[in-house]
């Protein structure tokens, strides 16, 4: 991973950092723990929160939510013992980074969500564009312009 310093901030640290707690701030929206996630911050960054529910429509497959930093988050199942994933919806909307109770009112609302199609929020990597737009946690906020409200 390559690291992007700059004004005396280490964008790549606050992204990651930032990633992580909105990662699990989405997870308790959608009722599941921290447990229940993974981040890969390879360029495209991705997260990754399973949920404890199946589809009625989509029985034995189990249900995730994927967000990647071009296209947002995504509604997805998955057989139980491993394969790829299948696209259910995209959330889709104005933001690469809604808030956690939107994400959670798109899964309130699968089997049919959101497009189909992926929306293209932005290219992937350059991530001092979205630092800002992260929660923070600790003392590195200090650093920052701004965080969000939720």
């Amino acid at each position: 991973m390559n690291t992007l310093i700059g004004f005396g901030r280490d964008i790549e640290y606050h992204f990651a950092r930032g990633l992580r707690a909105y990662l699990g701030r989405v997870a308790r929206a959608v009722g599941v723990g921290f447990e229940s996630c993974s981040l890969d911050l390879h360029v495209p960054t991705s997260g990754y929160v399973a949920i404890e529910r199946e589809l009625p429509d989509r029985p034995g497959l189990d249900l995730a939510l994927i967000w990647d930093e071009v296209h947002g988050w995504s509604a997805v199942t998955e057989p139980a013992g491993g394969g790829a994933p299948q696209v259910l919806a995209y959330l889709g909307g104005a933001e690469v980074l809604p808030p956690p109770p939107a994400v959670a009112r798109f899964v309130d609302r699968l089997p049919v969500a959101g497009p189909a199609r992926p929306p293209v929020f932005r290219a992937p990597g350059h991530h001092e564009d979205l630092v800002d737009r992260l929660p923070v946690t600790g003392p590195e906020g200090l650093l920052r312009a701004s965080s969000p409200a939720w």
